[in-house]
């Protein structure tokens, strides 16, 4: 895209099918032909004209507005004409096809999906993280993601992440000073107290760390996969957590065959909680299938909650189905098993002298008793613990970015921290965190990604 982002471009920015009002919005270098053509008249800069929008035969395709945004105050930055009609599919195609034939002189083309807020961001309209913002606003899944996403598009986590560049651009000054006049007596950087900006650095850096680990599972959610025996309750989990009879739950093992997906939300966080087949040995092939795909889901999972039955504990045939899961769990997965939460399902039925043991949970999702423990516990899996109105949306390259820029700050503060530092090293572990930090605001960014990022959004946005 960035070797044609000076053709003009246009495309229908309103979602398919019908609707009350839809838009056909145009940006380019100069959009004076397509204004003649389809409004007749000139329009006054950022002013709703209510004008007929002609045809190539002179008539009313539609009557609706026209706004003219000039450049370069406009959401590219170039010029920009937004084109408001009835929402009719067959009415905006008209529009869309009467201004690629007017713009066929200047080179209009169909936009490719965020090319505009491609160009907002090429003509620093938008630093990344923004234009990432406004994609996020738009696919927000909880109020809590809609809020977040509107404060890192308004600039919030670009301020953090500028306020932390600049602090390393002062360190970096410090450090190069000294490379640079090694013969004066003065040692710039104990004078400066390097190491303690540094320190403060790095926890700066903690803290907005942990910030965006928020945001990005705000803006992500948490999978969660429900694993066990034959009839311990999944389905019956699902269905109380979703608050709805989503899966079939019957007495007869095997009832699940493949899995059942819902998407709820705890403290505004979306978790996407899979119901999936009994884990045995399958008596059929269809089953043989369902119990593939269920170890596959568990693999892709942030939590896994294994569930076991509080009534069936201690049969010999139960116990045994327990323990091959677990230990497959294990073998699959050493050293994360954090990832898996032990829940003991039919606490309403069970013998009360039996107690879970330490970090699990009892709960009856029959009755609904003990389901908030197993919210927080969720919650505390995934590592949420903040107040959404303190978070801004993040996504997991800013989280990478952010652990690659401490990772050379920590390297940076050992460097410092020798009785001979090596400062050219210290130097390169800064310049290099700076890097890694101006990734996330677009400042040092490859053209590939680039491309991955706007790609994902939607067509006329």
């Amino acid at each position: 895209m960035l070797a044609r982002q000076r053709d003009a471009i246009v495309a229908i920015a309103t979602a398919p099918g019908r609707g009350a009002v839809g838009i056909v919005r145009a940006s380019g270098p100069d959009l004076r032909p397509l204004i003649d053509a389809l409004c007749g008249r000139a329009l006054q800069p950022r002013y709703a004209t209510y004008l007929p929008l002609r045809g190539s035969d002179g008539q009313p395709i539609d009557h609706g507005l026209a706004i003219h945004f000039p450049a370069p105050h406009s959401y590219t930055g170039e010029d920009v004409l937004e084109l408001q009609a009835h929402g009719g599919p067959v009415v905006l195609q008209l529009l869309l096809a009467r201004c690629l034939a007017v713009g066929e002189g200047i080179g209009l083309r169909l936009a490719e999906p965020g090319e505009f807020t491609q160009r907002a961001f090429l003509n620093d309209k938008l630093d990344l993280a923004q234009a990432e913002a406004v994609s996020d606003l738009i696919d927000a899944s909880t109020e809590a993601a809609a809020r977040s996403a509107s404060r890192s598009l308004s600039g919030a986590f670009s301020t953090e992440i500028g306020t932390l560049r600049d602090r390393i651009v002062h360190l970096r000054m410090l450090v190069e000073a000294t490379l640079d006049f090694p013969e004066e007596e003065i040692d710039f950087l104990e004078k400066a107290d390097a190491r303690g900006q540094l320190e403060r650095l790095i926890a700066s850096v903690d803290e907005v760390l942990d910030r965006a680990k928020q945001g990005a599972l705000l803006r992500e959610g948490i999978r969660v996969v429900l694993a066990g025996q034959p009839n311990v309750g999944k389905s019956s989990l699902l269905n109380a957590l979703a608050g709805a009879e989503l899966a079939i739950v019957t007495p007869i093992p095997g009832t699940t065959r493949d899995k059942v997906t819902q998407t709820i939300q705890i403290e505004g966080v979306p978790l996407h909680v899979i119901d999936t087949a009994g884990l045995r040995e399958a008596t059929d092939e269809v089953e043989r299938i369902g119990i593939s795909r269920s170890w596959s889901e568990i693999e892709q999972a942030d939590a896994v909650i294994f569930l076991h039955d509080l009534t069936r504990l201690g049969q010999a045939d139960y116990d045994q189905g327990d323990a091959e899961i677990a230990q497959r769990l294990s073998l699959a997965e050493p050293g994360q098993q954090s990832r898996v939460l032990h829940v003991f399902n039919k606490a309403d039925a069970a013998d009360a002298t039996v107690v879970p043991g330490e970090g699990s949970l009892a709960l009856s999702a029959a009755t609904g008793a003990g389901l908030d423990g197993l919210r927080r516990a969720l919650l505390e899996r995934a590592g949420w613990h903040a107040s959404p109105e303190g978070v801004f949306i993040a996504r997991t390259r800013h989280v990478h970015a952010l652990r690659r820029t401490r990772e050379h700050l920590e390297m940076a503060r050992a460097q410092g921290a020798s009785s001979d530092p090596a400062l050219d090293l210290l130097a390169e572990e800064l310049r290099l965190a700076h890097n890694a930090l101006g990734e996330i605001t677009g400042a040092f960014s490859a053209d590939d990604l680039l491309g991955e990022i706007f790609s994902r959004f939607c067509i006329g946005k």
